[in-house]
């Protein structure tokens, strides 16, 4: 492998470790406290700063900024962490913080792609696979399960989930969690039907589909609470794990399902 290829106009800090084969370009800052993995790419005018690690083969364009402390205005200082897996992309001008209080972390894994103007605040966790399209927005402590899809402009409040292989149209307002491999659209965002799109694209069979579809109905078309509606699930549908993970899903919310 060879070193790192580091543009004249760059500023690396001497501390920073950075992997082989990473292209730091024009203009770049990267600070005392990174750790950068192999085969990253960075474009030009990226800021990495904070306590921050990154993985292999991630890709950040022109005026992203990685790492820089929470804007959240209880941060009173200390060692936080941003931690970034393998395989990501950051388009321009996205932003990713750091977490709040002091020990924790804001987590992004592996395989997402995260497009321009886009804004990750502190101590969100991204899964794996996910698409956030243009200028999505989460706020603080929002989680994001694998495969799910954030449209341009919507925005999740603090504290949301947005659960596996879901899909949330553009310029949507979520505050509350939205299901596992569902649709939601709207502002306030509701819940419409299963992702077809995106359950096909994962391979989820049709006999599941229709399952969660049967689901879907039971939970938000029948006037049921959801307890209810979680235990006529349980017992009338046939069970596999997606529907097992809806349920647990839908159970566990602490601010309610997006209805």
């Amino acid at each position: 492998m060879k070193r790192p290829e580091i543009h004249p106009s760059a500023i690396v800090h001497p501390k920073a470790s950075i992997g082989p084969d990473c292209t730091i370009g024009p203009y770049c800052v990267i600070g005392e406290h990174v750790t950068i993995g192999e085969n990253c790419r960075f474009h030009s005018h990226v800021v990495v700063d904070g306590h921050t690690t990154i993985g292999n083969s991630n890709n950040f364009y022109p005026f992203a900024s990685i790492g820089l402390n929470s804007q959240d205005l209880k941060w009173k200082g200390g060692v936080t962490r941003t931690v970034i897996g393998n395989d990501n992309t950051f388009r321009e001008c996205v932003t990713v913080n750091s977490a709040t209080i002091e020990g924790e972390s804001t987590l992004i894994g592996n395989h997402n792609h995260i497009l321009a103007y886009s804004h990750v605040a502190h101590d969100v966790r991204l899964g794996n696979d996910i698409v956030m399209s243009n200028v999505a927005t989460l706020a603080g402590h929002v989680m994001v399960e694998d495969g799910a899809v954030v449209g341009g402009l919507a925005a999740v409040h603090q504290f949301c989930r947005i659960g596996k292989m879901s899909i949330i149209g553009g310029c949507s307002k979520v505050v509350q969690d939205v299901p596992p491999f569902m649709m939601a659209d709207g502002n306030p965002a509701q819940t419409r039907t299963i992702n077809k799109i995106g359950l096909d694209r994962n391979g989820v069979s049709e006999e599941v589909q229709s399952v969660l579809k049967q689901a879907f109905k039971i939970l938000f078309r029948e006037g049921l609470t959801i307890s209810n509606a979680l235990t006529r699930i349980e017992s009338d549908l046939a069970q596999s794990p997606e529907l097992a993970h809806l349920v647990d899903f839908a159970r566990t919310s602490k601010r309610g399902i997006s209805k």
